[in-house]
Parts: structure tokens; sequence; C-alpha cells
């Protein structure tokens, strides 16, 4: 059985409840993400702030210009806007388990936790990452031998 642990990210991108929502933006454009759990300071998940989160705030300011919202957004915490009901897994779950809840869930991503704290995430992109390495795979193989037809 493969488990979450096996392709989860633990290099993570994390933010305090008290960031702002400017810094939740840079952070995303910077590191390619969509998705930053918000930890508290013994890093437990309090929250998940997503790109749609932060493009949804920005959208609440629709006479503001752009450069108004990025001055805006500096004067926002990430708690405002973040998702407290965050569905998490644990590292040991089975790794299809998983990919089946986000596809029944329309979810982007689960917080991997454990004793409460955060150590990783799993992501639609990691599952993605899966599919493809297992077409390569297959593609790799030889094509089974096609008997000819008299």
């Amino acid at each position: 059985m493969f488990t979450v642990a096996e392709i989860m990210n633990t290099e993570l991108i994390t933010l305090g409840p008290d960031d702002n929502l400017r810094e939740a933006r840079r952070l995303m454009s910077e590191h390619h993400i969509r998705h930053i759990p918000v930890v508290s300071e013994n890093q437990r998940l309090i929250g998940l702030v997503s790109q749609r989160d932060v493009l949804a705030a920005a959208d609440s300011s629709l006479l503001a210009g752009p450069d108004e919202i990025e001055a805006e957004e500096q004067y926002v915490a990430v708690s405002s806007v973040m998702s407290v009901s965050v569905n998490t897994i644990d590292e040991g779950a089975n790794l299809r388990g998983a990919a089946l809840y986000l596809q029944k869930h329309k979810i982007g991503c689960l917080p991997v936790v454990r004793k409460e704290k955060l150590v990783g995430i799993v992501t639609d992109s990691d599952f993605v990452g899966v599919a493809i390495n297992l077409m390569e795979q297959l593609e790799d193989r030889d094509p089974p031998e096609l008997e000819e037809i008299a």
C-alpha cells in the first residue's frame, strides 16, 4: 500500500494568523503554490488560506485599482479570510483513498498532521505527478506483440 508520506511535500510554506494578505499573495506567486497552511507558534494547523481566498478578498474592493488593492492587503490579516474548517490527513493514510477524497470533495489539498502538528501537505498537483510517473512507466514497457491478421 502506498501512503501519503511517500508523496507529501515536507518543505512547507506557512503563515501565521496575523500575517497579511500581501504576504500570502507574494508567497503564492514566488513559490507557485495555491494553498498556504496557517499555523500557530507551535506549528498547530489553525487554518488554510487559498489563492481563491486571496482573490475573493481583492474582488471585494471592486472600485479599487491594483495599486490600491495591494496597499490595502497589508492591513488584512490572513485570519480574516482563511478557512478554519480544514480537512486533514495522517501521513500513514492510503494514497488512493486520499486521491479519492480530494476528487469527491473537490478540494485542492490536504494538510498532513502528526499529533495535531503540521508535517506536510499533499495537493492535487502531487497526484498529477504520480499519474505522469505511472504513464511514463507504462510507456517504457515493450509494447505487446501484435498478431498479424491473415
